[in-house]
């Protein structure tokens, strides 16, 4: 018996189970080939650099009651904080002054990938009627992505090692995430508002701006929000509202299957979630309420980025007439 029929003997209508392998933990960024990262770095001409993160520290504002600012302090060397710390204190006759930090961080505060170990959801893996929490590729809840507590058993606790065994943050860390990007600029055609873009708008902005996509690309959604979040970031008092801009309209089953089926590696944009989630009022068929997390983390393996900082390369991207650019974003390699 191989590993992927240990894990499941039916996989998601739509899914790429097992396709890179019964134990593939990176899923759509198996398209990321040395021979695209050739394409990609093809793309460098004048070697302008630009930075796609915001500071960790913002949005100024918590946009998600679960996510909390960095908690930033300083290192301790017993009882002394090493904050303009002279070595001589330890080592008399040194002259060097020595500050170290650390911080406690909500990894989806600020820029940010999702993991595909991030969202899973109740499916029927073993075809016995009975469904159980999985994740891509058949991977199972306290087997391979483990908390303290079993929801599905009362809230038991469990005595078992917390984290990701599989399909952690570390998988995209590993490979790099290189590739080409292509930047997709919904705010230069709906601007700063709560536009949901379905299949028939996309395709025609694509049209519009001579955007193509090819498998192991990372599509770049630019809604201008990030340069909301800067604004606020700068001043306290400046207008913001948390749901003023675009997004994909994850509803849309013909924009899921453009996904699918135009091999995009990774999908990444300035906004939330890529996707538009408003209040998570809505579901479809299936009990969804965020259809393009479910197809991207759970059925195909395609992290997400999201809160990224585009608008810039985007103007720039723009003003040149292009939309292609070399894509290096890997996160931290955490476990």
């Amino acid at each position: 018996m191989t590993e992927s029929e240990r894990r499941w003997s039916r996989r998601p209508e739509g899914s790429n189970w097992g396709d890179f392998g019964p134990d593939d933990q990176i899923g759509r960024l198996n398209f990321i080939t040395p021979a695209h990262r050739i394409k990609a770095a093809e793309e460098v001409r004048e070697g302008l650099a630009f930075c796609l993160s915001l500071p960790l520290d913002c949005p100024r504002d918590q946009l998600n009651p679960r996510r909390f600012p960095p908690e930033l302090m300083f290192s301790m060397r017993g009882e002394d904080p090493v904050s303009n710390y002279p070595y001589d204190l330890v080592f008399p006759g040194m002259s060097e002054v020595v500050n170290d930090d650390r911080a406690t961080l909500s990894l989806q505060y600020s820029t940010q990938w999702d993991a595909l170990c991030h969202m899973g959801q109740l499916f029927d893996a073993d075809g016995d009627g009975e469904p159980e929490i999985v994740y891509y590729n058949g991977h199972r809840a306290h087997e391979h992505v483990c908390g303290p507590v079993d929801y599905l058993h009362g809230r038991a606790p469990l005595d078992a090692p917390y984290g990701a065994m599989a399909l952690g943050i570390e998988r995209i860390a590993e490979t790099g995430m290189q590739t080409r990007g292509v930047m997709i600029d919904l705010f230069a055609h709906v601007g700063l508002l709560a536009v949901p873009v379905g299949y028939e708008a996309l395709m025609r902005i694509l049209e519009a701006d001579r955007v193509e996509v090819e498998p192991g690309d990372a599509l770049c959604f630019r809604t201008g929000f990030d340069r909301a979040l800067l604004a606020r970031y700068a001043d306290p008092n400046a207008p913001f509202d948390p749901h003023c801009c675009s997004g994909l309209d994850s509803f849309d089953e013909r924009l899921l299957k453009w996904i699918d089926d135009c091999g995009a590696a990774a999908l990444v944009s300035d906004n939330e979630a890529v996707e538009m989630t408003p209040g998570f009022a809505r579901e479809n068929a299936h009990g969804i309420r965020v259809p393009l997390h479910n197809l991207c983390l759970f059925k195909l393996g395609i992290p997400l980025g999201e809160l990224f900082l585009l608008s810039d390369l985007a103007d720039w991207l723009r003003a040149a007439g292009r939309n292609r650019f070399l894509f290096t974003a890997p996160p931290l390699r955490l476990p």
